[in-house]
């Protein structure tokens, strides 16, 4: 071999040795653990959330230099799945905090064991009221847990807000009939609805609840018919696809509005095949509303990437990821109580508005604060296939209107 390519070859080894001693001193990945339903609109939703951020975030470098690492774990809408799954990625993955779950049920069942283990934990999807309750009992055991979305009572409140400035003002509606799936989070939001629709006009006249379960909406949909309501209030989460489209397919004549969570994606529109035409529902955003100067670069990436316009907790799962981030800097590490503490005093612009956490004073402690200055959320229907918002009123693009089927008051 000549001098030359010995030149070559001692100085090709000297490089690879440089790099094999870069990697080897490369700082590890933070891991983040993400617990979700994927075969479902809201979970599928988390998990996009979590990995747009995660991969907007290390494109600029990570946190502090250092990688996401995404653990995404589908729990089967299962409290022993998810229990498991979140005891392996805090174990044997060492993550820094899990994210996710939009059911109440998973979320509950999953507390204590962030408390035990001492494992942040933020949930992005799930609204039991008792979820930051359960926080503010015992707020030293159980400060690793967030609420990063609103409590059922809050959605209630912001259903209400928004059905007063357009349901009762615009359109002149004066009863409703509340229509739930038996879950965990909508008896508080149905406890809500009782205590703050009659005070802006809409008179309850039954309350009707029903099993994830069933197929079949007819009967149920007779009764309201019998009741002659201006508006069904939904509370539904777990369920939306069969009760719209036999809303749809069976004319029935009352307005459907409230919450109906999947219908937040633009998938919704595909899967009822149109009969989500006239739907208002509650939602964190919506697409071409600007919230804040986050919101329509999120959802014009998230649409990109995904084909689909965000469900509700894509949305509040983005912005959890990006205030760990910012917690975990602020803090300069990833030590439990660090991220915590760090976490406690987030205030920062989201896709959703001001994102902070209640304090241990509030009845529900680290969950997001609602209001005005902070998270409100919009009201959007389903307009010939866009989603159009039509609340806040200094925000909406369109007003409510209906399919030919719906009668609304004053008119035969």
């Amino acid at each position: 071999m000549s001098k030359g390519n010995n030149r070559l070859l001692v100085a090709a080894c000297g490089v690879s040795a440089i790099l094999s001693l870069a990697a080897a001193h490369a700082a590890p990945p933070i891991t983040i653990g993400i617990t979700t339903e994927l075969g479902t609109i809201p979970g599928k939703a988390i998990a996009n959330g979590a990995t747009l951020a995660a991969e907007q975030i290390n494109a600029k470098g990570g946190i502090d230099g250092r990688r996401i690492k995404l653990l995404i774990e589908d729990d089967h809408l299962s409290t022993t799945d998810a229990i498991r799954s979140f005891q392996r990625m805090v174990k044997q993955d060492h993550a820094v905090a899990v994210v996710g779950t939009f059911v109440s049920e998973v979320a509950l069942a999953l507390e204590p064991w962030a408390a035990r283990l001492h494992e942040p934990y933020m949930i992005t999807g799930a609204a039991a009221n008792e979820l930051s309750e359960y926080v503010h009992a015992d707020y030293k055991a159980r400060q690793y847990i967030f609420h990063a979305y609103l409590p059922a009572a809050d959605l209630a409140q912001a259903v209400c807000d928004a059905s007063k400035d357009t349901l009762v003002d615009q359109l002149h509606m004066t009863t409703a009939v509340v229509m739930s799936e038996d879950a965990a989070w909508t008896k508080p939001l149905d406890a809500g609805y009782d205590q703050c629709l009659p005070k802006i006009g809409l008179k309850v006249l039954d309350n009707i609840r029903f099993a994830p379960n069933t197929s079949d909406f007819t009967p149920i949909f007779q009764k309201i018919e019998s009741l002659h309501p201006n508006v069904i209030i939904a509370g539904w989460a777990h369920v939306g696809v069969q009760p719209t489209v036999q809303w749809a397919e069976q004319k029935v004549p009352i307005a459907l509005a409230g919450i109906n969570a999947q219908s937040g994606s633009s998938v919704f529109w595909k899967a009822t095949n149109g009969a989500t035409d006239g739907v208002i529902t509650g939602n964190t955003s919506a697409p071409g509303v600007a919230i804040t100067p986050k919101t329509l670069p999120f959802t014009d990436a998230y649409q990109k990437k995904f084909g689909i316009s965000p469900a509700y907790s894509a949305y509040s799962t983005y912005d959890a990821i990006y205030a760990l981030k910012d917690a975990i800097e602020r803090a300069k590490s990833t030590k439990p109580l660090a991220i915590v503490d760090a976490l406690d005093k987030t205030d920062m612009v989201g896709t959703q508005g001001r994102i902070a956490f209640n304090g241990p004073d509030s009845k529900f402690t680290h969950a997001l604060k609602y209001g005005p200055k902070y998270v409100t959320g919009v009201a959007i229907q389903w307009q010939n296939g866009q989603q159009k918002c039509i609340w806040p009123l200094n925000l909406a693009n369109a007003k409510p209107v209906f399919p030919p089927f719906v009668k609304l008051p004053g008119k035969s």
